[in-house]
């Protein structure tokens, strides 16, 4: 158990360090917006510049999922939990991540691996004019989902040692 909490440890702090760099990726979409707006009022807009505004929003979204939930930030229905013991509350967090959380996110990379490989194996560019490649914005898809797998399974990791040490 003692490799598994080291490991979880491990991608906690994978996600933690995700999580420190992804406010700048809001700050950078905000200012590109920003940017673009002006830009435009000079007839000087550029869809490259759209096209970069959402991919950094994507990636603050789908890399930070996995902070999100090791911070215990997501949404919880804590009106069922709320009656149970502090062991039901463990138990019951094990089961929504291994019947819930990770049914959906392997499911999301297996389906958005192929997506991606074949945007990259293509070359394929944005239908728009002076639009960016588009791999970059897919790869987010699987990369999010491997992030919020790993987390997912770190907190299985711990709910289950906890329960444990109840045992004990």
């Amino acid at each position: 158990m003692r490799a598994l909490l080291t490991l979880a440890a491990l991608i906690d702090r994978l996600n933690e360090a995700c999580g420190r760099l992804l406010p700048w990726t809001i700050l950078a979409a905000v200012l590109l917006a920003v940017g673009n707006a002006l830009a435009r009022k000079f007839d000087a807009g550029s869809n490259a510049l759209l096209e970069a505004q959402w991919y950094l929003v994507s990636a603050a979204f789908l890399l930070g999922a996995g902070r999100v939930l090791r911070l215990d930030e997501h949404v919880r229905i804590d009106l069922l939990t709320a009656r149970l013991s502090p062991r039901g509350r463990l138990k019951a967090d094990i089961a929504a991540l291994a019947l819930t959380v990770l049914p959906v996110c392997l499911l999301m990379l297996w389906l958005s691996w192929p997506w991606f490989l074949s945007s990259w194996l293509s070359h394929e560019v944005s239908a728009s004019a002076g639009g960016l490649p588009l791999w970059p914005a897919r790869i987010l898809v699987p990369a999010g989902f491997a992030l919020l797998t790993l987390q997912a399974l770190a907190l299985i990791v711990r709910r289950a040692a906890a329960l444990r040490e109840a045992d004990a």
